[in-house]
């Protein structure tokens, strides 16, 4: 469901024993145990779950399990569709396949405690990821067993696989427990029926519009058609939102929200061709990756990190798609930029590969692995400790992240952790770096900031996502008016400032308290002018 505030996300918790388990567990462990939880990520208007097929959606209470036992909100994602979208299907083909699945220790819970992490920066409840560590207490093996035995009606004893790692016993599944561990393929098959049903109501509809449209078209030509064509308009109109109707209640389907998803890329890609970003294309990834491979000739590196550049090569150089790049690629990137030993020529060098790689299509499939640890961007956050050289490159790095939808709208999420006791986002590292660079006293560093801020001030987001940046942007614009730059740069700063006034309203209160008057810069050139005519409209 959608808000003004973003998209709502929320944890749907099911009780897999229908209630047994508060019925059984005191006599059997002594303690009560309200229930053996499974739970699914409902958000978009769908519900996203994993299991022994693999990761699969359906319409919200859609599966076997019915309605969940209790529902919990997480909060709010600004997470656009067709980027949770790139994210599901890189878990689904990763970390979350069907082969992966352990009852135990890779199950439905660990699945969305990760999506809820990756789209509100939170966690599950802590009692349903642990629950199966706290039943496992060595002493209470074969009563916990004994209790799984009892709790799904009818007898279970297939579920001893949740808590033997997967060994199979020899006794033979329930009907209960084989139909609990398939709910996930019948599911598909539920949703795929409602999807072909949809689809033909879809079709009925709009072969129905279409022959409204003869119609009208022949009224044209034929005036004396008019009443039967009247007549049969009315006919549709009662069956037509019979037919919608039906169609509601089947639920949006996977198309549905891929055309949905594409649509937002269509509208997205309409704006920034409006406003294209200023990006760096001239960085040459193989002459960059020979560059870094010379660094990294005094440093000692493991056999995974050797593996990582390897991968890395594959990338840049021969030109494969992210996928080559494993799980452990970014923990190799992260120590390059974190370990105080590694020479900061490496730092640079590994920086201007990323570069080089941001301007890549697939690059966001890579930085949405960065969702634990947040390497890059703690890094990032830290640009005022770096040498200058290192910040040149991890500004170039960040402004060619704009090149493609996805990568930049991963540099303007809102969700937040902690990184040294205080909350951090990725829009907050990013305007850290936007910031720092456009003050800068270095030439070339302030040329790639006004760029970075021109990229993010020209970006189509929700007005609640600069909420809390506006103000700091542009008070950083107005400071690099107070000495002019040339043209170039001076348009990027006037062109900003702009869209930020248009964003907040505090801008153009800033703008008159702080100063200076924009007004001062007409004549410099006439797209400059254009800019400040806008800036004007918002001061008056």
């Amino acid at each position: 469901m959608a808000s003004e505030e973003g998209t709502t996300v929320e944890l749907y918790i099911y009780d897999l024993t229908m209630g047994f388990a508060s019925l059984f567990a005191p006599a059997i462990l002594g303690r009560q145990v309200e229930g053996v939880w499974h739970t699914a990520i409902m958000a978009y208007d769908r519900e996203f779950f994993y299991g022994g097929g693999g990761i699969t959606s359906c319409a919200p209470g859609g599966t076997q399990l019915g309605q969940p036992h209790r529902v919990e909100r997480l909060g709010d994602t600004f997470v656009p569709f067709e980027v949770f979208v790139d994210y599901i299907q890189g878990l689904a083909t990763t970390t979350y396949t069907p082969s992966a699945y352990n009852l135990l220790q890779h199950n439905c819970n660990h699945f969305t405690d990760e999506v809820a992490q990756f789209l509100c920066g939170v966690h599950i409840p802590k009692h349903i990821l642990e629950q199966p560590e706290e039943l496992l207490n060595p002493n209470q093996r074969s009563a916990v067993q004994t209790l799984l035995d009892q709790l799904v009606p009818g007898g279970t004893g297939a579920t001893q696989s949740l808590y033997t790692n997967g060994v199979r016993h020899a006794r033979q599944d329930s009907p209960d427990y084989l139909t609990l561990n398939t709910q996930i393929e019948e599911a598909r098959l539920q949703s795929q029926e409602l999807e072909q049903r949809r689809s033909t109501l879809a079709e009925k509809l709009a072969r129905k519009e279409r022959k409204k449209e003869k119609k009208r078209k022949k009224m044209q030509k034929e005036r004396g058609d008019a009443d039967d064509d009247d007549e049969q308009e009315m006919a549709e109109a009662v069956e037509a939102p019979a037919a919608l109707e039906e169609l509601s209640r089947a639920g949006p389907s996977s198309e549905a929200l891929e055309l949905e998803a594409d649509e937002r890329r269509q509208e997205e890609q309409r704006k920034r061709n409006r406003d294209p970003p200023i990006v760096y294309k001239d960085i040459d990834g193989v002459a960059e990756f020979e560059k870094l491979s010379k660094a990294l000739e005094g440093v000692e590196l493991t056999a995974e990190e050797r593996q990582s550049v390897d991968e890395l090569q594959q990338y840049l150089v021969h030109g494969e798609g992210s996928w080559v790049l494993g799980d452990d690629f970014l923990a190799f990137i992260g120590r390059l930029l974190h370990d105080e030993r590694v020479p900061s020529g490496v730092r640079v060098a590994a920086l201007r590969c990323l570069a080089a790689g941001a301007l890549r299509e697939d690059v966001s499939l890579l930085l949405h692995q960065d969702r634990r640890h947040h390497a890059i961007l703690n890094y990032a956050n830290e640009i005022d400790r770096h040498p200058v050289d290192e910040q040149k490159a991890l500004a170039l790095f960040m402004c060619n992240l704009f090149e493609n939808i996805s990568s930049s709208e991963w540099l303007l999420y809102i969700s937040e952790w902690e990184a040294n006791g205080q909350p951090l986002s990725n829009i907050r590292a990013t305007t850290k770096v936007c910031v720092h660079s456009t003050l800068s006293e270095e030439p070339e560093l302030r040329e790639v900031g006004t760029a970075l801020m021109h990229n993010i001030a020209t970006k189509e987001v929700k007005t609640v996502v600069f909420d809390e940046v506006c103000v700091e942007l542009s008070m950083a614009l107005l400071q690099l008016l107070l000495y002019p730059p040339g043209e170039e740069q001076l348009f990027r700063a006037c062109k900003a400032l702009a869209r930020l006034a248009h964003h907040s309203q505090e801008v153009p209160q800033l703008i008159l308290m702080v100063g200076p008057d924009p007004a001062a810069f007409r004549g410099t050139s006439p797209r400059i002018d254009d800019q400040i005519d806008l800036i004007m409209k918002k001061l008056k």
